[in-house]
């Protein structure tokens, strides 16, 4: 129960305190990655393909990437550092020990937040410190550089993810929001009875429980396809039945899983789209792949994105919805008030042009500004160089983690492009009590189901533990993370006698 555990918590901190047996800065596989620097690679769009050609993992200074602009960027004399070693200065909370025990903060939960660099503290703090008005509607000195920087941070966004036009991007409090925008506009416009909605087992509940309400409201039929047999992603098979079907007329699903680390073939799903149901829209929930990757909106050929600023460096209460222009004017409003308005009369109003139609009221203006600067921090590094680092990381978390025994490891195998994340469990464990003894070690994860229940069920578990990383993150932590989680298996086998 939750008091044994807690007591069994309390029990591991003595033993957690000391320092872990055999850690070293010089350890395995760690050491030889932190040997390895990617060569910064100007900011690019392109959509990497085919990312299956992953290194060996015995000899990660022959990393593979298939970015075009990156392997032709390559030097042939890697540096002496890795993309963490260059960045992390950049981020000063990871620059602490825990209290209680003195141990390192090993941060591996970017895939819930992403930590922030001083440049998006300071834009958000220079915002309230020298600029702070509302915007749009005034005149005078300071609601114009208010308004400026709002509007360019929209231009920072629409430039980051290859949009036509910053008129394509509307600011909302986080992606759940931009979901629930376009449920309750275009959804509740166009979705009636004997049309069908369909998602994935594995979406976030942002990304489930909205179609849910739209398709109760509206008489559509909301339908799910599972997983490919190896976990490595949605089982397209079983999509293009239901595609085949004539029904459709949404496809809503995770472009990168937040609990399997799979990513989503778009292309065929586009594909399908147009050759079964060619009226239908796509929605891609894109909180685990733009920080993470670039992504071109131009080439993915769906509908409409959402993305969530906290975890690509950015702040909280700031998410963006990106739609094609002709999708939004398409549009409804959905919230009413001030700035999404046209005329106003006491019987009827008319109505703002995207976006400004789906911003009602004062916006987060100081988050949305802090989100351009968290756009201009990641392609400053350019997010070709952030995805291979975070690529090669993530197989070597993986790999890491197989590697204690007792440990399953969900999603892709060894040899599939994965996230830089990884969920798992220990044989016998709650993952509650794995993350809380973890966090003993000063290695910080997240336990449960990560809003993600029906994916639980489907693999037949109540919660799992998530590592997740970023590009702060270096071997060696994947190092402490793997020492921790074996003394926290040999505490719990000692206390229980094995």
């Amino acid at each position: 129960g939750d008091k044994s555990r807690a007591r069994r918590a309390r029990d591991a901190r003595l033993r957690l305190s000391t320092p872990l047996p055999g850690v070293s800065p010089s350890r395995g596989l760690g050491s030889a990655m932190s040997a390895l620097a990617f060569p910064a690679a100007a900011p690019s769009h392109a959509r990497g393909v085919a990312r299956g050609n992953r290194v060996a993992r015995g000899n990660p200074a022959s990393v593979v990437t298939t970015s075009t602009r990156a392997r032709a960027s390559a030097s042939p004399v890697a540096a002496a550092t890795t993309l963490a070693d260059e960045v992390r200065p950049d981020f000063p909370i990871l620059e602490q020990d825990l209290p209680d025990s003195g141990k390192r903060l090993v941060y591996l939960d970017s895939a819930a937040s992403s930590q922030k660099p001083r440049a998006v503290i300071d834009a958000h703090g220079d915002y309230y410190r020298n600029d702070n008005a509302n915007v749009h509607r005034g005149v005078h000195y300071l609601s114009g550089k208010a308004t400026d920087a709002y509007e360019a941070a929209r231009v920072k966004v629409a430039d980051f993810v290859n949009a036509k036009s910053d008129r394509e991007i509307v600011f909302t409090r986080n992606a759940s929001e931009a979901i629930n925008l376009v449920a309750y506009t275009w959804g509740v416009a166009n979705l009636k009875p004997g049309d069908e909605v369909v998602v994935s087992v594995l979406e976030h509940h942002s990304n489930l429980v909205p179609w849910q309400l739209v398709c109760a409201q509206t008489g559509a039929t909301l339908r799910h396809v599972g997983l490919r047999p190896d976990q490595s992603g949605i089982d397209l098979d079983e999509l293009e039945v239901v595609l085949k079907e004539g029904k459709v007329k949404l496809i809503a699903t995770a472009h990168v899983s937040n609990v399997l680390g799979c990513e989503l073939d778009v292309a065929r799903v586009a594909e399908m789209r147009a050759k079964h149901a060619p009226g239908a829209k796509i929605l891609l929930d894109a909180c685990q792949s733009v920080p993470h990757m670039p992504v071109d909106v131009r080439s993915l050929e769906v509908d409409w994105i959402v993305a969530s600023g906290h975890k690509m460096c950015g702040p909280t209460g700031i998410g963006f919805l990106w739609g094609s222009e002709e999708v939004l004017e398409s549009m409804p409003p959905w919230m009413g008030g001030g700035e999404m308005i046209q005329d106003v009369f006491m019987d009827r109003s008319t109505y703002a042009p995207p976006p400004a139609r789906f911003e009602a009221g004062t916006p987060a203006i100081g988050e949305a500004i802090a989100l351009g600067a968290a756009c201009d921090y990641l392609t400053a590094i350019g997010m070709d160089r952030v995805h291979a680092y975070e690529n090669e990381l993530g197989g070597y978390l993986h790999d890491a983690l197989k590697s204690v025994d007792g440990v399953t490891v969900y999603g892709p195998g060894a040899n599939s492009p994965r996230a830089s994340l990884a969920a798992f469990n220990v044989e016998n464990l709650h993952a509650n009590d794995v993350c809380t003894l973890l966090d003993q070690a000063g290695v910080a994860t997240r336990s449960g189901h990560h809003c993600t229940q029906p994916l639980h069920r489907y693999l037949d578990v109540n919660a799992t533990a998530r590592a997740s990383a970023y590009i702060y993150n270096t071997p060696n932590e994947v190092d402490v993370l793997v020492e921790a989680l074996r003394d926290t298996i040999g505490f719990f086998k000692d206390i229980n006698g094995a």
